[in-house]
């Protein structure tokens, strides 16, 4: 695929330029692995509502308590 990107910051692109040519790839191929990466990090992103419980065995029933205790007195 073929495209054209505008209002791309002219260091930075001769820079990304010439670190993929030292890395023996393409523009575009740096260019897809970049915004796979972007891509990536935005989904990897998560909330505290996503948390799971967790068993921790047996004995641990109030371990949340004990920690508080603990912290807070």
């Amino acid at each position: 695929m073929q495209v054209s990107i505008k209002n791309v910051d002219e260091k930075v692109f001769r820079e990304f330029k010439a670190e993929s040519v030292r890395d023996g790839l393409k523009v575009g191929q740096a260019m897809s692995l970049a915004m796979g990466l972007w891509l990536g990090k935005k989904k990897a992103k998560k909330s505290l509502l996503d948390l799971k419980p967790s068993d921790w065995g047996p004995g641990t029933e109030r371990l949340s308590e004990e920690i508080d205790e603990i912290l807070y007195g």
